[in-house]
C-alpha cells in the first residue's frame, strides 16, 4: 500500500509541474509575440516603404544596418509632415552633384543645407567653396558652420570664419559647432571662449548665431548659460522620434542617402515649415 500511495502522489506532482511549465511557456511566447507585433505595427510605415522598393547589392551586415536606418528615418519623417527638411554636408561627402540634390526618400523636398566652412583657427573645409556655390545655384537655403576646437584661441577662430564666409540675403545665420570637451582648460574657460566667438560673429554679421551640439552636451553644459541662443541638436537614438519644442533644428540621422551625394549624409528637421524657415534668414 505504501508503494502505491507514493507512486500516485509523485504522478500528481509531475503532472502539476508539467501543466505549470506549459502555462509559463505559453505566457512567455505570447508576450514575445505581442512585442514583435507591436514593433512591426509601430514601424509599419517605414517597413512598408523599405520592403516596397529598397533593394541594393550589399553585404548582409550593411543591408541590415541600412534597413534599420531606413525604417527609422522614414518613421521620423512621417511624424514631421509639414516641417522643413534639410541636410548638412562637408568634405566627407566628396564632390556633390548639386543639381540632383532635391528630395529625400523620393518624397520629402530638401529646402536647406548647412555647409561646413572652417575648422579651428586655420583649416578651411576642402569642399566649402564648391558646396557654397552649388547649393545657391540649386536654389537651396544655405548656411555655413564652424567646427570649434576647444583648445584653440576663440577670437582667431571667429576671425577665420568671418574671413572665409560671406553671408548674403536669404542665407541662414552662422552656426557654431561644439562637440568636444577641452583638454587643457576648464569648462568655465571653454564657455568664455564660446561666448567670445558668438559675440564676435554676431557683431560682424548682425545676426545671432545658432549653436550646434549633441543632446547630452546641450543638457549638461550649454542649456542654462546659453539660453539666449537657438540650438541645433544632434540625436540619432532609435527611441527618439519627435523634435523637442525648444530645438530649432534636429539632426536625427547621419545615414541617409540622397541623390547627387555618393556617401551617406546627415538629415535635419527644422521646427517649422518652409515659410517660417525663410523668416529666420539674413535680411
Amino acid at each position: 500500500m505504501g508503494r502505491k500511495t507514493t507512486y500516485r502522489k509523485t504522478t500528481v506532482r509531475k503532472s502539476s509541474r508539467s501543466v505549470f511549465s506549459r502555462i509559463l511557456r505559453f505566457i512567455f511566447f505570447s508576450v514575445f509575440a505581442l512585442i514583435i507585433v507591436a514593433g512591426v505595427y509601430h514601424y509599419r510605415r517605414g517597413l512598408a516603404y523599405y520592403l516596397g522598393f529598397k533593394s541594393e547589392k550589399m553585404s548582409a551586415k550593411e543591408a541590415e544596418d541600412k534597413r534599420l536606418s531606413d525604417v527609422r528615418n522614414f518613421q521620423v519623417l512621417a511624424k514631421h509632415e509639414g516641417k522643413s527638411i534639410g541636410l548638412d554636408v562637408s568634405e566627407y561627402q566628396g564632390k556633390i552633384s548639386w543639381s540632383y540634390v532635391d528630395t529625400l526618400e523620393q518624397k520629402y523636398p530638401l529646402d536647406f543645407v548647412f555647409i561646413r566652412a572652417t575648422v579651428g583657427r586655420d583649416r578651411k573645409d576642402y569642399q566649402f567653396q564648391r558646396n557654397w556655390i552649388g547649393a545657391k545655384e540649386n536654389k537651396m537655403i544655405r548656411g555655413a558652420y564652424h567646427y570649434y576646437r576647444p583648445n584653440e584661441n576663440s577670437i582667431e577662430q571667429a576671425d577665420f570664419f568671418i574671413k572665409t564666409v560671406k553671408l548674403e540675403k536669404g542665407d541662414l545665420p552662422p552656426v557654431l559647432d561644439i562637440e568636444k570637451m577641452p583638454k587643457n582648460q576648464s569648462l568655465d574657460s571653454l564657455k568664455k571662449g564660446l561666448k567670445r566667438w558668438l559675440v564676435k560673429v554676431e557683431n560682424h554679421y548682425k545676426v545671432r548665431p545658432i549653436i550646434y551640439t549633441g543632446e547630452r552636451y546641450y543638457a549638461d553644459f550649454l542649456k542654462d548659460e546659453f539660453g539666449e541662443y537657438l540650438f541645433w541638436i544632434a540625436n540619432y537614438n532609435f527611441y527618439r522620434e519627435k523634435i523637442e519644442e525648444d530645438w530649432l533644428f534636429w539632426q536625427f540621422t547621419e545615414k541617409a542617402t540622397v541623390p547627387g551625394i555618393k556617401h551617406t549624409v546627415d538629415v535635419n528637421i527644422y521646427n517649422g515649415d518652409l515659410q517660417q524657415l525663410q523668416f529666420i534668414t539674413v535680411d
